[in-house]
């Protein structure tokens, strides 16, 4: 279980933190509520109960606190009272923090309120206390007292950090010019107080810069099997091996939060609003409650899904009939029929199996093909407090490392759990040793491909080729190889000693999804109209090779280039279909005139379709595609009239949806737009040889409208037109 927290922000609100400095193009608030905002929402979204924050307003216009009585404690206002907060507690502070109209209130004051605001809050309990407090030092401040506010800080542990706007930092390398001497005064007296209380000091750029670092979350390692270790048959013989360990994983998929679906509920009063995005922040505890509290707090409810199952059944109706869960049966599919098998027989389909570790061979290090990892990577130690286990555990570690061996072990984690096969590979470092398994495949797991080899080619007739138009010579393999030399990334970094180092380490090599979705969701919770800032540098730096090393290497770029002899290929123009070149037989012989065949011009109503293909693809003149579709909507419109009940209307259908498909290809959309929109005035106004509104209702469930702009570009209908026009209203066009 996390330690329970708790956190008080002192906030600067003075009017001074309502201007703009040293270049800026935001109010030094705005500014440093970057950092504020970001460490809230960060605990927003994890939801523990046992993560308490609270808010002071420092140099506020008003005075609320619980040292309010004293004349030096005025222009300190609580915010947000020390507790869990949650969406609605974060949107207030959004309204609650501006600027005054006061430079007035003192931030020593403001760190006694804090100390006895913490102390009242976790009395006794083991809390981890922390207050940060953020200003601009540009206010009155009375340090008299500073010595008694070391005392209680050290003596309750709280931990006090100090961020300012625009202070001196040497260690940062900032200081900022023509500082007036209250400030530098007041800079100078936090930075003692921070210092003499072990707390850290420091000025709001760092702080801010450093905000686009992902901070990764630590997570409570939980054991996938705690038992023993065996080599050989213990039941049976004295002498196998038994030690106890634990496996826990060292490798694990950090996934992505996921957004939950609301619905607006009913009861919300009038004049209350709310935004969609608040209600989807979730984090993989307790996601399910904050769903509920979140949905019902911003004007939404959670969605609970159900199933029904139905069976055919004439009598039923629409043919079918609702039946209970607890009526179906399970079954195995066998061919095209299924096998059922009872729950009281389900045993039968499962292997019966205990948990255990057993290590039932060994494989050379050099044999083990890495392919054969199927997992994600866990740690074996031995059993925490048995001395007797580490010894028994670190021989077998020595043995295996001395010997350049690893062990395969089958593993059932669990009574009834399926048996897997992992390889046991040692690792010795400084200051712990332990097994590293991965997932071994089985005999079905492993697929096999032949793929003909890329150093030479084969012919029909076996012979084997070593120059080939496929195949790299000489000159392209030593460009290709100095190339990837040269774009090393091994030692491209550079150390703080400026020493060459690996540059792209795994520690700074960050998932961009996982990072970017929570810095979206951290922002629309704070910000629900704002516009979401872009990723942060360290999310897209690796997408792309080092711009310094690419420059350098251009030349052996263009070599490269030139020994592949890579040609850049034209952009594909995009032209009318009916324009297209044919391309013609190497005799230039005209295919279609030996076939015989003629350029259509009439189409009947009994070959209707193959007849309107045919005239298209016979003819590149405009006018005569604009002549087939109007020959094919008299015979669709003479179908849907002389149709007794719904008898024509399939041929109806099909002869609409092959005139769309092929006025799309021919990029003449526009010819079909007008049939369609004339048809469906005819049909609802029943000019059609009576009520054909049925008809209108199968071009909607065959999605036969208007082409909209997404499916052609040479449509001026937009999709929302598009999907209007599939309703039954007249008056749509």
């Amino acid at each position: 279980m996390a330690e329970k927290e708790a956190t008080i922000y002192i906030i600067d609100v003075g009017s001074s933190m309502g201007k703009k400095h040293s270049g800026r193009e935001e109010t030094d608030l705005n500014w440093s509520m970057r950092y504020v905002w970001d460490k809230i929402s960060s605990a927003v979204a994890t939801g523990r109960k046992t993560l308490a924050i609270g808010v002071l307003g420092l140099r506020t216009d008003e005075t609320s606190n619980e040292l309010d009585g004293e004349q030096s404690f005025e222009h300190i206002s609580v915010l947000q009272p020390i507790s869990q907060i949650l969406m609605p507690e974060l949107r207030h502070l959004g309204h609650a923090i501006t600027p005054s109209s006061t430079e007035a209130g003192d931030a020593i004051s403001a760190l006694v309120v804090a100390i006895q605001t913490i102390s009242t809050y976790c009395k006794k309990l083991k809390y981890r206390r922390q207050i940060v407090l953020v200003t601009n030092g540009r206010g009155p401040m009375d340090d008299s007292d500073v010595d008694e506010i070391t005392k209680k800080i050290r003596q309750d542990n709280m931990e006090l950090v100090i961020l300012g706007v625009d202070f001196d930092d040497a260690d940062y390398g900032f200081k900022e010019e023509d500082k007036d001497a209250t400030k530098s005064q007041n800079e100078a007296s936090l930075k003692a107080l921070a210092e003499s209380c072990d707390g850290v000091y420091g000025t709001l750029e760092q702080a801010i810069s450093e905000l686009g670092l992902p901070r990764i979350k630590a997570t409570r390692p939980v054991h996938s099997y705690k038992g023993q270790l065996t080599l050989g048959d213990p039941e049976h013989y004295d002498s196998a091996m038994c030690i106890d360990v634990e496996r826990y994983p060292k490798t694990m998929v950090a996934k992505a939060p996921t957004a939950s679906n609301f619905v607006t509920r009913l009861d919300v009063p009038n004049g209350e609003s709310s935004v969609q995005s608040s209600a989807t922040i979730v984090s993989d505890i307790g996601a399910q409650d904050r769903d509920n509290h979140a949905g019902a707090s911003n004007g939404f409810t959670s969605i609970k899904g159900t199933r029904a199952y139905q069976i055919i059944d004439e009598d039923g109706p629409g043919g079918k009939r609702d039946v209970d869960r607890e009526e179906l049966a399970k079954g195995y599919e066998y061919g095209r029929t299924a096998v059922h098998i009872s729950e009281s027989e389900e045993n039968v389909t499962k292997l019966e199996t205990q948990a255990s570790f057993d290590i039932i061979g060994f494989v050379p290090k050099n044999k083990y093909e890495v392919y054969m990892n199927m997992s994600p990577a866990c740690i074996v130690i031995a059993q925490k407090t048995n001395e007797k286990a580490k010894m028994a555990f670190s021989s077998l570690i020595h043995a295996l490392f001395e010997l350049e061996t690893y062990a395969v072990a089958r593993l059932v984690t669990k009574e009834g759990r399926s048996p897997v096969l992992v390889i046991l590979a040692p690792s010795i470092e400084p200051d712990y040793e332990c097994l590293l398994d991965v997932q071994l495949p089985f005999a079905e797991d492993v697929r096999s491909y032949e793929f003909p080899p890329l150093d030479k080619v084969i012919t029909v007739s076996g012979k084997v080729l070593k120059e080939h138009r496929n195949l790299p010579n000489e000159e392209l393999q030593k460009s290709m190889s100095d190339y990837v030399d040269r774009m090393d990334l091994s030692t491209f970094g550079r150390d703080d000693e400026g020493q060459p180092s690996e540059y792209m380490a795994m520690d700074d090599t960050f998932s961009p999804v996982l990072h970017r979705i929570n810095q979206a969701i951290r922002w629309r919770a704070v910000h629900p109209t704002e516009a979401i800032p872009p990723p942060y540098e360290i999310l897209t730096r690796y997408s792309k090779p080092p711009a310094d090393l690419a420059t350098a290497n251009q030349a052996l770029l263009e070599r490269l280039i030139t020994a592949a002899d890579v040609k850049k290929v034209p952009p594909k123009h995009k032209g009318r279909k009916r324009d297209r070149n044919y391309i013609k037989p190497l005799s230039g012989l005209n295919v279609e005139e030996l076939l015989g065949r003629e350029k259509r011009t009439k189409i009947s109503h009994e070959n209707a379709i193959p007849e309107f293909k045919q005239m298209l693809a016979t003819t590149e003149d405009l006018g005569a595609i604009q002549d087939a579709a109007k020959q094919m909507s008299g015979i669709i419109r003479s179908q849907i009239r002389h149709s007794l009940g719904d008898s024509g209307y399939a041929r109806a259908i099909e002869g609409l949806s092959v005139m769309r498909m092929e006025l799309i290809a021919m990029e003449e959309p526009g010819a079909y737009n007008l049939f369609i929109t004339d048809l469906k005035k005819e049909l609802l106004a029943s000019e059609l040889g009576g009520d054909r509104r049925e008809m209108w209702w199968e071009i909607r469930v065959g999605k036969l409208g208007l082409i909209d702009e997404k499916e052609s570009p040479l449509s001026n209908v937009s999709e929302e037109d598009a999907r209007s026009f599939l309703s039954s209203k007249r008056n749509v066009v």
